[in-house]
């Protein structure tokens, strides 16, 4: 049976994969439990909107799952998820073993061949809503007068009721009970519960009459994990083999190909146990009894019990974690990023900005399994409630490890306010698409352990956007699964990862490699790269932050771009007093547009846009930096006609200097002949 279950959810998955546009529907998916002894106690059977009630496969399902069931079901609380094997030819609804709850019509596959069944127990009277898992929130009870949900006020619940609660939902003892921690109340309050502890539902205890209570003050309950996880078989306490604690039974935590542990999910298990971040993992075939768990949903959830999956499986994955058992990044994007916090004498403190150089850092990131040193700032990541560390770090920058630098002690030490240090190591991986002409499109590919491999897992547009944004190339408008029919080794990725952190190789699957045939195609909005713009074929010259052209002149605006893909059309666009927008055919990745007869009404900012359609959509570019045209004389014409001028006057000048100079020796020569001619006889 385990073995057929293997191969099962591998055939299932990349099916999944490759029929993603055919397995799933818009349509809304309806719920019911039958055969049990309440509407919310029985074996799961569900439909689409248009379709026939099938029952719902007990593989891959969790409570996490389960609950959201619960609350279509409008039936309080998932406290038990069962499967049932049988292995029969029945028409079925199989869950993906990725599952986001808020989209559930999208988790299910039409099958036909149904290998277990699924037995829900619901909480009928007693829920929790708003909190961070299924063992905490804010407490509202149903009665069975009522039949509608009403909240608690702080002061009619004491701890004996709590146990109660929590014994009711299937969860640990209660560890905290306050007023108004997830919300304030939108439900009307009942009565006071008067509990001995011992009873196994909140109704079955004693009760006054109805009151009300100030605002504020519903009940909000956290029931401690009913699970437990630790690491066994390594050099400490923060390394070694993850096993998790189920219904009282330590096993292996076990998971498979479909849903793949990652560092992000692993340094859940690394913070509950108080041991920094996780650093690295490495994950093993092993057989044997042991808890199919999911990763992903651990990713959105504090609690172990939401996440542990119907079984039981002889054959899955086991992990081998190390945690940095001394020093950790909180608060930050990624597991590289965060305000520093050192563990000294088993207590967690901030560092102080001056007392972390450049050298320091990259011993941290060296630690952290991160890259080279991005950022180091004071108050990046908000100030720490740990108290200061009270050593200043010497590190010559070679250290393995933190606590190995040399360290000098100032004993009751504080940070200014905004000075514990942040810090943001660089991501050691990175991402591309490749195989065409953009490079805002193609097929992905992530860089990790040094190696370029094709990336694996269910992608949609979210999770693609976030490959987009790190190429720096918009959002995504396309993400399909292909099958070249080639297999080669390809790195599994968490998708509901990739939607939660900025560091991509927080998300690769710990698992070496899996060789596939599948692919990732990813289309980015940012599809084209920028247009250019010039003159050519006219009278023009510069002029300040543009081109001047001459009155009445015609001169060629050239629209082009750098060769990607064939035909297409420009877009010439102004905004002068007579706006202009013309369109041209692209021609050997160009166009000119031939405009006639400049006036000055053409004077203004002129941009190119270039659009074409592939993968079957249209596409723009971003517009081309602003050609800025103003019209007139040129220059050089004004110049000439100033020398012209200029030298026309000198010419006029010269020649009424010498007129000048010829009729004043006429008028001598004249004056000295009549001196000079004889007097007539007397």
């Amino acid at each position: 049976m385990d073995h057929r279950l293997m191969i099962i959810s591998v055939s299932v998955w990349i099916q999944g994969l490759l029929s993603e546009n055919n397995s799933t529907s818009t349509e809304s998916v309806h719920f019911r439990l039958v055969g049990g002894a309440s509407h919310c106690h029985g074996d799961l059977e569900m439909k689409r909107q248009k379709g026939n009630w099938k029952p719902g496969d007990g593989i891959y399902w969790y409570r996490k799952i389960g609950n959201r069931v619960c609350a279509e079901l409008d039936c309080g609380s998932a406290v038990s998820l069962r499967g049932r094997d049988t292995d029969s030819d029945i028409d079925n609804w199989f869950m993906r073993s990725v599952c986001d709850e808020s989209a559930l019509s999208d988790c299910f596959i039409s099958k036909t061949r149904l290998y277990s069944f699924l037995k829900l127990t619901c909480s009928d009277s007693v829920r929790l809503v708003h909190g961070s898992s299924v063992c905490s929130g804010r407490l509202e009870v149903r009665s069975n007068q009522s039949r509608s949900w009403s909240s608690v006020c702080e002061g009619h619940l004491d701890l004996r009721g709590a146990q109660v609660v929590c014994r009711e939902l299937g969860c640990g003892a209660p560890g905290l009970l306050q007023g108004a921690l997830s919300g304030a109340a939108e439900a009307p309050v009942v009565q006071t519960f008067t509990c001995e502890g011992h009873e196994s539902a909140l109704l079955d205890c004693g009760s006054s009459g109805a009151q009300t209570c100030s605002s504020g003050t519903a009940v909000d309950l956290t029931c401690t994990d009913p699970d437990d996880v630790r690491l066994v078989g390594g050099a400490s306490r923060c390394n070694g083999k993850v096993q998790i604690k189920h219904h009282g039974e330590w096993r292996r935590m076990g998971n498979d190909l479909t849903d793949p542990w990652t560092l992000k999910a692993a340094d859940v298990i690394c913070r509950r146990l108080d041991c920094g971040s996780a650093v690295s993992g490495r994950i093993s075939g092993s057989f044997g009894r042991l808890w199919s768990f999911s990763p992903s949903c651990l990713l959105s959830t504090s609690a172990l019990t939401d996440c542990v999956k119907t079984g039981p499986f002889r054959i899955g994955s086991t992990l081998f974690l190390t945690c940095s058992d001394s020093v950790r990044l909180v608060h930050g994007s990624s597991l590289c990023s965060g305000r520093l916090e050192v563990r000294s004498n088993w207590s967690w403190s901030s560092v102080c900005e001056e007392d972390l150089d450049l050298n320091d850092a990259q011993v941290v990131c060296r630690e952290l399994g991160c890259g080279a040193t991005g950022l180091l700032q004071g108050g990046l990541y908000g100030e720490g409630e740990a108290p200061v560390w009270t050593s200043e770090l010497q590190c010559e920058g070679n250290e393995s490890a933190v606590l190995d630098c040399r360290r000098s002690s100032s004993a009751g030490k504080t940070c200014s306010p905004g000075t514990a240090a942040g810090l943001t190591c660089t991501d050691p991986g990175s991402v591309r698409v490749v195989g065409q002409p953009s490079r805002c499109a193609g097929t992905l590919e992530i860089q990790h352990q040094g190696h370029w491999r094709p990336a694996g897992g269910d992608w949609d547009l979210k999770s693609g956007s976030v490959v987009c944004q790190h190429l720096d190339c918009g959002s995504a408008v396309s993400v399909n699964t292909t099958d070249d029919s080639t297999v080669r080794p390809v790195w599994v990725v968490s998708v509901p990862c990739v939607k939660l952190t900025s560091g991509l190789r927080d998300c690769v699957g710990l698992e070496d490699f899996f060789n596939l045939s599948s692919g990732v195609d990813v289309v980015c909005s940012d599809l084209l790269p920028q247009p250019n713009i010039s003159l050519s074929d006219g009278v023009f010259e510069v002029y300040r932050q543009g081109f001047r052209v001459l009155v009445g002149s015609d001169f060629t605006v050239t629209c082009s771009v750098r060769p990607q893909y064939p035909g297409g059309s420009f877009q010439l666009i102004s905004d002068t007093k007579k706006p202009l927008n013309l369109t041209l055919p692209a021609v050997n990745h160009s166009a000119h547009f031939l405009l006639s007869a400049m006036g000055r009404a053409h004077r203004g900012n002129y941009t190119c846009v270039y659009h074409v359609d592939v993968y079957n959509r249209s596409f723009s570019s971003s517009q081309s930096p602003a050609l800025y045209l103003t019209v007139g004389d040129l220059v050089s014409n004004m110049i000439i006609r100033v020398v012209l001028v200029v030298s026309a006057l000198l010419i006029f000048d010269v020649c009424l200097f010498f007129y000048y100079k010829v009729s004043v020796k006429r008028i001598r020569m004249k004056a000295d002949r009549q001196h000079q001619r004889p007097s007539p006889p007397q």
